[in-house]
């Protein structure tokens, strides 16, 4: 088999006291889509930012290997700076307040080429505008002397797919990168990061709360709840035939054609000084036994999938 691309093993993530990432466990193929989903408060972005080395403030742990990068969670500033645009990308989730509001987004895209490919003046311009044209924004030549405010929300979040792809990265993070756009738009952003990754054969991560979306654009889905791995395995097994209660009952929340009622889970993400000892489901769990209160499911084998239960769901 393939060595994946990325391997996490036991991220946590705390802020103070406060455990935001529990032993979150993941792979990563070369070439391959992976969707993280689950509620606000599920852990999805804090994951990335790890992973990029942008979590400011927080004390992480574990590992994650990269490639022939033996750790990122050990790497120093000066090895960031070496991976950061050239081989690891993200794109966020407000291209508008990403972009920087002072500088042109011809400048903004030329400074990524010539900081990390080492391109002259004059190449990383032209570069920079086929860049615009390769992620169809019209009269390029034009935009490259707009600043992000005389963009439409569309066309920053273009911007922000082309200077994340400028350098043909490995992997690309895109953190809920649609949130922001109408259901017409959104669809031509997700197209557009997919046509340009698998173009390059690069691996993509992404965060979102859509689970149809998941399904139409990813290989593979990690299922999240405050800050643990429910499920984890291909979107049609997890999807079509959830085992873990908490995927069950996120997947009854989407409309779907025949669908006769919604059924959403009662209550919220309890807060992480409330979090139970045990699986942080519990609290909400319409399956949840003594030992689920007290004791944490490892993430286990069943049915073709990863599963984090002691009374999972019956098979469909």
């Amino acid at each position: 088999m393939t060595r994946p691309l990325l391997e996490v093993r036991d991220l946590t993530l705390w802020r103070g006291a406060r455990k935001i990432l529990d032993a979150v466990s993941l792979d990563l193929a070369p070439g391959e889509t992976l969707a993280l989903v689950g509620e606000s408060g599920a852990g999805k972005s804090t994951i990335s930012a790890a992973l990029m080395g942008l979590a400011d403030g927080a004390r992480v742990e574990g590992q994650a290997r990269f490639d022939d990068v033996p750790d990122l969670i050990a790497l120093r500033e000066k090895g960031w700076a070496r991976l950061r645009g050239r081989r690891l990308s993200m794109i966020f989730q407000d291209a508008g307040a990403a972009l920087n509001p002072c500088y042109t987004v011809g400048s903004q895209l030329s400074t990524v080429l010539r900081r990390n490919l080492g391109l002259s003046r004059r190449d990383a311009k032209q570069r920079a505008f086929e860049l615009l044209e390769s992620v169809g924004i019209n009269d390029a030549r034009a935009r490259m002397s707009a600043y992000p405010h005389q963009l439409s929300g569309g066309m920053q979040q273009r911007v922000m797919v082309a200077i994340a792809l400028a350098c043909n990265p490995d992997l690309l993070f895109a953190d809920e990168p649609t949130s922001a756009l109408d259901v017409t738009i959104q669809a031509q952003i997700v197209r557009l990061i997919l046509d340009q990754t698998r173009a390059h054969g690069a691996s993509c991560i992404f965060v979102l709360h859509d689970l149809a979306l998941a399904s139409q654009a990813c290989d593979r889905i990690v299922v999240l709840y405050a800050g643990q791995v429910m499920e984890a395995g291909t979107c049609d097994a997890v999807l079509n035939s959830p085992r873990h209660p908490y995927t069950k009952l996120l997947k009854s929340c989407v409309v779907e054609i025949g669908t006769e009622q919604l059924d959403p889970p009662e209550g919220g993400v309890p807060g992480y000084d409330d979090l139970p000892r045990g699986c942080r489901f519990a609290s909400r769990c319409p399956r949840a036994q003594d030992r689920c209160w007290s004791e944490r499911p490892p993430l286990a084998e069943l049915a073709g999938r990863e599963v984090a239960c002691w009374n999972p769901e019956d098979a469909a």
